[in-house]
């Protein structure tokens, strides 16, 4: 008798052949993420290996990381130089909305993400959500800029009634990729794909942090079913 798994690697899946990975922290020596140019451009070298086609290079902004955009730009330009690869890349910022973000949006010191730059990559702490969140939220979109919340499954603080809530008001989520194979745990798991059921996520991030975690990424499984989800919003997604 033969048994057909119903689960498939992420490397053998097919799933980022063409992909446009909108949250990454690829751009080197600038926050937690990648930290030698030398290991950027072998992360690139491996997403072009599976097909990447866009990167958006999204470093945090953030109190504790107080990221100035001239300084992210000048990293790019010196990333632009080195890297001659195949997959395109693009500069936004992952914007933390902290006690410090109202001063930042008021001097509009932001990178802003998409085609027409017309959308904000936003993020919380994973545990409560910010003071007067409503507010900036507002700020953001009395602005005619898009609010986009990144790995809202990784929120400990939401739930349902929550993600819910926050659509209805045009708030668009980010899906973390390795959230659906468990990297962040079986509850995060579970709201990404009771997520992408509903059909709530607009985009979807590898939030990279590094080779390893790359090459972990890549090898780990994923169900079919879930699968087939994420072509179908990869194939639509669209900033």
């Amino acid at each position: 008798m033969f048994f057909f798994s119903n689960k498939i690697s992420i490397r053998e899946s097919g799933l980022l052949e063409g992909l446009c990975d909108y949250h990454c922290h690829l751009l080197p020596g600038v926050d937690d993420g990648v930290q030698e140019m030398e290991e950027t451009l072998q992360l690139l070298q491996t997403w072009e290996s599976v097909g990447v086609k866009d990167v958006w290079l999204t470093p945090h902004i953030m109190e504790d990381m107080p990221n100035k955009p001239e300084r992210l730009r000048e990293r790019f330009s010196l990333l632009q130089q080195q890297y001659t690869g195949s997959v395109h890349l693009h500069l936004a910022a992952e914007h933390m909305m902290d006690g410090l973000f109202p001063s930042r949006f008021a001097e509009k010191a932001l990178l802003p993400i998409g085609a027409d730059q017309s959308h904000l990559l936003v993020e919380t702490s994973y545990y409560i959500p910010p003071i007067n969140m409503e507010g900036m939220l507002r700020s953001i979109k009395q602005s005619g800029i898009t609010p986009l919340l990144a790995h809202p499954e990784r929120y400990e603080y939401m739930g349902e009634k929550d993600y819910k809530y926050y659509k209805d008001r045009q708030i668009l989520f980010q899906l973390n990729l390795p959230s659906l194979i468990g990297a962040y745990g079986p509850a995060a798991q579970r709201k990404a794909e009771w997520l992408l059921d509903q059909n709530m996520y607009s985009c979807c991030g590898t939030d990279m942090h590094s080779l390893r975690h790359a090459e972990y990424f890549l090898n780990s499984k994923i169900s079919k079913k879930t699968l087939q989800k994420v072509k179908e919003l990869a194939g639509k997604m669209a900033l």
